[in-house]
């Protein structure tokens, strides 16, 4: 056995390849001016994850507005004559009510019911609809999907890079973009617009939980321009560019695919079941599975937990969880500044997850009391981002 003063150091991640192999969105560039502190890699591209302290970055959304570089989430193109019915094939969410110039949030289900990936959808005309992916490699699976179904589709990743504006001033910025009129756009709803010559799709959407729109850079050659025209408008009030604010995100009562849902995760587990139409004449490719799992029940769910005891880190592996010696896992965990309370969300058999449930979480600083509580922690009835 070696002695531990033999023992190898940490390996030093700066030593990580950064090859071609990992891509760059159009916004890199002018994101490294503005001091990125870490980098993660999502869809095959570099993502940065902070520009500040995670803490600050939160109260910055909530109390200003914010510049989020979202171009690793892939938009996964669908179009052709049968574009319609081969999105309708995809997704458990009935898309017959979805209007041209409407986004929707859709699950994309597997022959199982499994969600492959949890994407907000644009549909551009009658026939093309972008998904705009999660972390996977959905876009193969839709590949294969299509090979078999002998639809007349192309599939592809559309040249659209999006980013995000956020928080409580973004109004105030996209106004002086656009104009006046902006403000009009509905929750959910997209234009095409332009900004000093540089066209892109504004969607009244996004990953916060706060007031917010996504713009879709459609010429990836001005992701520059774009970036600091942005910045320029957004001096005003404060603006900022940041990482995803996850300890936002999970008060909101946002997933994230890949942490706290994968393919071996249904809708019903997940209390989605608002997004499955399964009393229409919708065809997809769940239906069978999801009737099935409707029929049945389900045997574990993703609860609300608040952890007791002194601030924690955000977990970067799942916790054990139990509950009158039932086990489970904590996907996500934060501390909540304004709640001062540690949040998250935590699967467990269906009979442990009544609210006010006792467990016992295993941190990363040992052992904690904690409890099932409501979810989302903050503004239950998700009006913020719809005001």
């Amino acid at each position: 056995m070696s002695d531990v003063s033999t023992m190898a150091r940490p390996f030093d991640m700066t030593l990580v390849q950064r090859g071609a192999r990992l891509r760059r969105s159009s916004f890199f560039e002018a994101t490294q001016l503005y001091g990125p502190k870490g980098f993660t890699v999502y869809n095959h591209m570099l993502f940065p994850t902070n520009f500040d302290d995670y803490e600050a970055e939160y109260w910055h959304l909530l109390n200003h507005v914010t510049l989020w570089d979202v171009a690793v989430e892939r938009n996964l193109e669908v179009t052709g004559p049968e574009g319609l019915r081969f999105a309708q094939l995809l997704t458990c969410r009935d898309l017959s009510t979805c209007a041209v110039g409407q986004a929707k949030y859709v699950l994309i289900t597997a022959p199982d019911g499994g969600i492959l990936n949890d994407p907000v959808m644009l549909r551009l005309d009658e026939n093309t609809f972008w998904f705009a992916l999660a972390d996977s490699d959905v876009l193969q699976y839709v590949k294969g999907l299509a090979a078999y179904a002998g639809m007349d589709v192309q599939l592809s990743e559309a040249e659209a890079d999006p980013l995000q504006i956020q928080g409580p001033k973004s109004k105030d910025v996209v106004r002086d973009l656009f104009g006046e009129e902006i403000l009009d756009l509905a929750y959910y709803h997209f234009r095409r617009l332009e900004v000093d010559g540089i066209p892109v799709i504004v969607t009244r959407t996004g990953w916060t939980s706060e007031v917010g729109y996504e713009l879709y850079l459609l010429d990836t050659s001005r992701g520059t321009d774009l970036w600091e025209r942005i910045m320029e408008a957004g001096q005003p009030y404060e603006i900022r560019p940041t990482g995803p604010v996850d300890i936002r995100r999970i008060e909101g009562g946002i997933f994230n695919w890949g942490a706290d849902m994968t393919y071996e995760n249904n809708p019903f587990e997940l209390g989605l079941d608002r997004l499955v139409d399964l009393d229409t004449h919708a065809h997809f490719i769940a239906r069978e599975a999801l009737t099935r799992i409707r029929e049945e029940g389900v045997k574990q769910k993703i609860v609300g937990v608040e952890i007791e005891g002194d601030r924690l880190d955000m977990n970067s592996t799942p916790w054990p969880v139990s509950a009158e010696g039932a086990g489970g896992r904590v996907t996500s965990a934060v501390y909540s500044p304004r709640l001062e309370k540690n949040i998250g969300y935590a699967w467990l058999p269906v009979d442990h997850t009544e609210l006010g449930t006792p467990l016992m979480v295993e941190t990363s600083e040992g052992v904690r009391v904690a409890t099932i509580a409501p979810m989302p922690f903050v503004d239950p009835q998700k009006q913020i981002p719809k005001s």
